[in-house]
């Protein structure tokens, strides 16, 4: 029987020497590798993570002492160690074991995650709350070398610095976030990295200096300003120590013994503790280990050779913009591209490969990625930002101050909009008709085929002000029927003609309407069907048009405030259409869970079979 079968709680570690719990360790990335093969889901980060994992719990005393994940893509072997290994068949499924940290699935969960960098910000919130309310357990931050660029990680730590609060922050560097790293806090670790005489370097300067007599101001003062002479000669984690941590490390975070006795050592200093581990994507599963990224996420896959189940060879959105942005770059050498850490998830690759000196990779930092555009548009050149939707969210205040009130022309390239699925809540992108419908001289449109998407590339690379282009995480379809060769702002095209329903669908959702009028014509219905093609501005031409009809649908994949539904019944208002019946197909006031793309669009009855069926009831009503 292996030593995982018995681990229900991390009280079981305990109860192990070092050479049963380094068994446990190879027994959790065997059971990861085989599940997520399975049911898909974040590897390569998961198994660089298990010792300082089974550390940690062996050293800590969980749920009592908290443990915060940034991100969650490390959440694997934690959830694993502490009673969820009998779900991980449901990972990502719908109804399922959630991917990422919940706080609502275990007590061992200290703190939601779903986007990176959160966890500093948080820890020092937990440990704030404890020192207020007179309590003792131990507080401990995980966060990636790749968070560390993102802005709320730097506030996080600038804060818990000069807090003087007993907490200890475990810095997991592993050289990546999803990409390789970018950035001089990445090439400061890597100095770190090659400097493996670090903690020696400590202990000598402070033999050294014992032995001079302290007698006198001018001594003391010699000794101080000598500290800090030959800490930054010798010391190079005096960045971290400048901060107020008391440094240790880097440490490698595959030994176990290593790791047990520096997290015992760390959680008695009583002050803000950095403990910086150097771990190995993908470790111990080669595939994973020789492409990591290729391995951040996946779908199910062959154990033995690492190859998708199921390949897919359908085109998708992301390739079709990866494609196209070249196509416009090699004919305007003003295009520039910029993404936060995934030019492969973006489709920026190609971009990066073709124009090295146009691309910015600038690390998880959305909100710098917009500014950053804003200041190349500014300067004369056609900034192109990829980023998903679900992190555009983070750039909120500077595409509205810094992009909106200038109207620099910055095309956003919004990948993963509307439902995602499997990655949950935190990764739906069905805000970003709402946050960007309201900002001022903003142009937002929707493909819902290739020449749409194609079309709308050439209009926003053009266009003299800021363009938002949201897309799915799906499938193109290439519609022979509708090809715009261009577009102008505010244009939407009448696909077919009806009489009394009109079904008006922003983006992909045309697929769904198309099926939808496809069974209303089945019932004698005559519908007209209409693509918008912008979701703002609303053209008039369209609410002129629409008057004509007695019932009118809309359908978007996006929360129903702010979106476009709610847009079109305000203008049919404004026009003092009162007597028709209108109805917005749109998610409602919640956070979709996890699942199929599929499988949530007929729990939240936006599914072609849903649809129809509201509109028969809305029209017999």
């Amino acid at each position: 029987m292996r030593y995982l079968d018995k681990i229900d709680s991390p009280v079981v570690l305990k109860r192990l020497n070092i050479n049963q719990l380094k068994v446990v360790a190879r027994e959790v990335r065997e059971f990861m590798i085989q599940s997520v093969a399975s049911t898909g889901g974040h590897l390569a980060s998961n198994l660089g993570v298990v010792e300082l994992t089974i550390a940690l719990h062996y050293c800590l005393d969980s749920p009592k002492d908290k443990i915060l994940w940034d991100v969650g893509h490390q959440g694997y072997p934690h959830k694993i160690l502490t009673g969820r290994k009998d779900m991980f068949d449901t990972l990502r499924q719908f109804g399922g074991l959630s991917g990422f940290i919940k706080s609502g699935e275990s007590p061992h969960d200290a703190f939601d995650v779903g986007h990176s960098s959160t966890s500093l910000s948080a820890a020092h919130g937990l440990a704030a709350s404890r020192d207020l309310l007179g309590q003792s357990h131990n507080v401990v931050a995980v966060i990636g070398d790749g968070s560390l660029t993102s802005g709320l990680a730097l506030e996080g730590l600038n804060n818990i610095g000069r807090s003087d609060t007993n907490l200890i922050v475990i810095l997991n560097d592993n050289q990546m976030s999803i990409s390789e790293n970018v950035g001089a806090l990445s090439r400061y670790l890597n100095d770190l990295r090659s400097a493996p005489t670090y903690i020696s370097a400590k202990k000598d300067v402070a033999e050294f200096l014992q032995g001079f007599p302290v007698a006198g101001k001018f001594t003391r003062s010699f000794i101080e300003k000598a500290k800090g002479q030959l800490k930054y000669l010798l010391l190079q984690g005096a960045l971290f120590e400048e901060l107020g941590f008391k440094y240790y490390g880097p440490y490698d975070g595959h030994n176990l013994e290593r790791l047990i006795g520096v997290i015992n050592n760390a959680k008695k200093i009583g002050r803000p503790v950095l403990v910086h581990v150097r771990t190995e994507k993908g470790r111990g599963y080669e595939p994973a280990r020789r492409r990591p990224d290729k391995f951040h996420g996946v779908e199910a896959f062959e154990v033995r050779t690492g190859a998708p189940k199921k390949a897919s060879t359908n085109i998708t959105y992301t390739d079709v913009f990866s494609k196209k942005i070249v196509e416009i770059a090699q004919k305007n050498d003003k295009i520039v591209a910029i993404t936060a850490a995934m030019p492969g998830g973006t489709g920026l690759a190609e971009f990066k490969k073709r124009f090295p000196n146009r691309f910015f990779d600038v690390a998880i930092a959305e909100s710098h990625a917009v500014t950053f555009a804003a200041g190349l548009a500014k300067g004369g050149l056609r900034p192109v930002v990829a980023i998903y939707s679900t992190f555009l969210q983070r750039a909120y205040d500077q595409i509205l101050h810094d992009v909106c009130i200038q109207k620099l022309p910055v095309v956003f390239a919004i990948d993963r909009a509307g439902i995602v699925g499997a990655d949950g809540e935190t990764h739906q992108g069905i805000f970003d008709l709402s946050y960007l419908s309201h900002m001022p001289n903003m142009t937002v449109c929707a493909p819902s085929d290739v020449s749409e998407l194609n079309a709308m590339l050439d209009f926003a690379t053009c266009h003299d002000g800021p363009v938002a282009i949201r897309y799915p995480k799906d499938t193109v379809i290439d519609d022979e029927t509708q090809k715009p060769a261009e577009i102008t702002i505010g244009d939407w095209n009448i696909i077919k003609n009806g009489e009394k329903i009109a079904i008006v669908a922003v983006g992909a959702m045309r697929h769904t309407a198309s099926l939808v009028y496809e069974k209303l014509l089945e019932r004698g219905h005559s519908a007209a069907l209409i693509n918008p093609l912008f979701v703002k501005p609303i053209s008039p031409g369209m609410i002129e048009f629409l008057r004509n009809f007695a019932y009118v649908f809309t359908l978007e994949d996006n929360v129903y405030s702010g979106g476009f539904g709610q847009g079109i019944q305000t203008a049919l208002l404004d026009f003092a259409v009162s007597s028709q019946k209108f109805h917005a197909f749109a998610i409602d006031d919640c956070f979709p869970q996890i699942g199929s793309r599929s499988e949530l669009f007929a729990d939240l009855q936006l599914d072609a079979e849903s649809v129809f069926n509201t509109i028969m009831v809305k029209i017999n009503e």
